[in-house]
C-alpha cells in the first residue's frame, strides 16, 4: 500500500479494461485518480467501483480542446499533476489489411491512438513541470515490434507511440524538466478489445497456444507494470519499453 501516495494521476480510457484496472490499482496505492473516457457510463462505473480518491471527466482524447479543458480543470481543482497514463485507444475492424483499410479507418485510428498520445504529452508535460515533475506512461503494444498484416493501421499507430515516447523522454530529460516518459507494450490481454480479434473458441485456443507462458494476460498484469512506472521506484527509468506479453516478443 502507498506506492503512489499523494500523487495526482490522470488515466485516459479508464472506463473499461486496462484503463479501469490501472485507475483502480493506482487509487488503492494512494493516488488521487482522474478517470477520463469518451464513454461516460463506463467512466462513472469505474469511479463507483474505486470509491474514494477518484472522479470522472468526459474526454475525447483526439480533441485538443478536451485536453486543454481537462488539464486546466485538474490544475485548478487538485493543484498539481504528477502522473499521466495515455491509455485510450482503439483496435479497429479485424481483419484490416493495408489493401482493404479505408482512409477514414486509417485516420480515425491514428487520431485516437497517436494524436491522443501526442496531445496528452503536449499538455501534460507543462502541468507536470509546474508540479515539480512527474511520469508519463504511454500504452503501446506488442504490435509495435511485429508486422501486423491483419491490423495494418493499429500496428502503425502503436509503432508511432513507441517512437514518440522516446522523443518525449529524451527531450524532457535534456531540458531538465524532471518528467519521465515510458511505453508499455501489452501482449494478448483479455479485455473487450483483445477478445474482439479472437472469433470463436478455436481461434481463442489457437491464440492461447501461441503464448509461451501458456495463458492470456489480464488487465491487472498491465496495471502493475504501469504502477511501477508511475511510482518513484522507477525514478531512473525513462525512454524505456516495458513489454508484458507472456514471452511472445522473445520468440
Amino acid at each position: 500500500m502507498g506506492r503512489v501516495e499523494g500523487k495526482v494521476v490522470l488515466v485516459t480510457g479508464a472506463g473499461s479494461g486496462i484503463g479501469r484496472a490501472t485507475a483502480t490499482l493506482l487509487a488503492r496505492e494512494g493516488a488521487t485518480v482522474i478517470v477520463s473516457d469518451i464513454d461516460r457510463g463506463g467512466g462513472l462505473e469505474t469511479v463507483q467501483q474505486i470509491g474514494g480518491n477518484a472522479r470522472f471527466v468526459e474526454q475525447d482524447t483526439s480533441q485538443e480542446a478536451d485536453w486543454k479543458r481537462l488539464i486546466e480543470d485538474i490544475m485548478a481543482r487538485e493543484g498539481r499533476l504528477n502522473g499521466l497514463v495515455n491509455n485510450a485507444g482503439i483496435a479497429g475492424p479485424y481483419p484490416a489489411t493495408f489493401e482493404t483499410e479505408t482512409v477514414e479507418q486509417w485516420q480515425r485510428m491514428l487520431s485516437i491512438n497517436v494524436q491522443g498520445v501526442f496531445l496528452g504529452c503536449k499538455h501534460g508535460v507543462p502541468a507536470m513541470r509546474a508540479s515539480g515533475g512527474g511520469s508519463i506512461v504511454n500504452l503501446s503494444s506488442l504490435a509495435a515490434f511485429l508486422g501486423t498484416p491483419n491490423l495494418s493501421a493499429y500496428g502503425a499507430s502503436k509503432g508511432a507511440v513507441r517512437q514518440f515516447t522516446k522523443t518525449v523522454a529524451i527531450d524532457c530529460a535534456r531540458k531538465g524538466y524532471k518528467v519521465r516518459c515510458n511505453s508499455v507494450h501489452p501482449g494478448i490481454i483479455l479485455t473487450p478489445m483483445g477478445e474482439g480479434i479472437m472469433a470463436g473458441d478455436k481461434a481463442r485456443e489457437r491464440t492461447r497456444r501461441s503464448i509461451p507462458i501458456g495463458d492470456f494476460g489480464v488487465p491487472e498484469d498491465i496495471a502493475f507494470g504501469i504502477l511501477y512506472l508511475i511510482s518513484d521506484e522507477s525514478r531512473f527509468v525513462t525512454g524505456s519499453e516495458l513489454v508484458i506479453d507472456g514471452g511472445m516478443n522473445a520468440i
